[in-house]
């Protein structure tokens, strides 16, 4: 008598059938996520231009490069501090500063001199250019990625041109109510008043986009620049022309130990925000209707980080004056080392930024000493150059793209 079936190998059959199904409309959802993603990260390589690896480095190769540019930074706030019309030896520099933070190292050879210059007159300025180059940098890479235009700048918005006049009024006045606070108190209220012109030009109809903010920004750049050349001339041909061309040209030069909290606390604060933002960031770099579609409220999200950025940009402006092209060279190079990843990319940028920055102001203070050349002249040496490479990079890949 042939044995019945087995009922319960049938039962295992269908289950195991039913979760192959199962598996297999899982894999494809699994796949259409998966296209999804690899869809993203074909926009984020064709975005502006930026690097094509979106992962970047590996978390090894990423530890590494924020490494060598931690011990990049070091040296070079060591070589600002020791370098300048008095040598200082290495040695002798972290000496001092270790004898000024209560944990004395090495011999107390110095005389009082060269601690004051090491302290009160290098030491400030040195952290000035660090902290002013990493957090344009930090604008700059942000800035690139909410308009998708690897040739955005933080100053893009005309929130420097606002920042200068405010501090140009302020010398031409005479006016110094706020003591050493006066000028970097004016140039914010002047980026401020300036970001707030900006936005009620842009908004048409409830609504604000990319290209009417940029638009507004470059007329009011324009005219509040007319308006600062015009107080240039009329401006006394003594020390006031002066102080408003050394302003306008950006340095380093000036700063104090009480002044320098400000675009510190600023440095610190943005780059928290936009590392809690950097996933926003990636996915509006995949395009708009991506971004949108992945949950992101692109309009409002754009807004507010461009009110972010553009106050702390007036904040840097404020301390250090108008220096140009650090905040579009640094996000470029970086990318290089990092790809396109901002959780990756903002802090590396950041370091990078103030590398640069320090080793420019130490050109400054010695390639025409004892003359001083304004830092701003230097990084637009810098980056003329490279923003004119920029513009043919991007004009030969669109006209590469329109002939495939």
């Amino acid at each position: 008598m042939t044995p019945a079936p087995d009922d319960g190998r049938q039962g295992d059959s269908r289950a195991d059938s039913g979760r192959s199904d199962e598996g297999r409309a899982g894999g494809g959802r699994a796949e259409d996520r998966t296209g999804e993603d690899h869809a993203a990260d074909s926009d984020l390589r064709k975005a502006g231009g930026l690097s094509g690896r979106t992962g970047g480095a590996s978390r090894a190769s990423h530890g590494l490069v924020l490494a060598a540019l931690g011990g990049l930074l070091l040296a070079s706030l060591t070589a600002g501090l020791a370098i300048g019309s008095v040598h200082v030896p290495p040695g002798q520099v972290w000496a001092i500063v270790s004898h000024a933070l209560g944990a004395d190292w090495g011999d107390q050879d110095w005389t009082r001199a060269r601690e004051t210059i090491v302290l009160d007159i290098r030491a400030p300025r040195v952290l000035l250019g660090a902290v002013t180059g990493a957090g344009l940098a930090v604008v700059g890479t942000a800035m690139q990625a909410l308009l998708r235009n690897p040739l955005a700048e933080p100053y893009l918005l005309g929130i420097s041109s606002g920042a200068s006049l405010g501090a140009v009024l302020m010398i031409v006045s005479g006016v110094a109510v706020l003591g050493p606070l006066t000028l970097p108190s004016a140039a914010f209220a002047g980026a401020l008043a300036t970001l707030a012109v900006v936005y009620v030009m842009a908004r048409t109809g409830g609504r604000m986009t990319s290209a009417r903010l940029v638009l507004a920004g470059v007329a009011v750049a324009s005219t509040l620049t007319a308006v600062m050349d015009l107080l240039l001339i009329t401006a006394d041909r003594g020390n006031q022309a002066r102080e408003i061309l050394a302003w306008t040209l950006g340095g380093l030069g000036g700063v104090q130990w009480d002044t320098l909290w400000l675009p510190a606390g600023a440095l610190a604060l943005s780059v928290g925000l936009l590392l809690t933002r950097a996933r926003s960031l990636n996915l509006l770099l995949a395009g708009e209707e991506a971004a949108a579609t992945m949950g992101l409220d692109v309009a409002r999200f754009r807004a507010r980080l461009f009110v972010v950025l553009s106050l702390v940009t007036g904040v840097m402006v404020a301390s250090a004056g108008p220096i140009g092209f650090v905040g579009l060279i640094l996000p470029h190079a970086v990318r290089l080392l990092t790809g396109g990843d901002h959780r990756r990319l903002l802090p590396a940028a950041a370091l990078a930024g103030a590398v640069f920055l320090v080793w420019a102001d130490i050109a400054a203070r010695t390639l025409a000493a004892p003359m001083e050349i304004p830092v701003g002249v230097l990084t637009a040496l810098c980056g003329g150059p490279f923003f004119l490479w920029l513009m043919r990079r991007d004009a030969r890949r669109n006209s590469e793209r329109g002939a495939a």
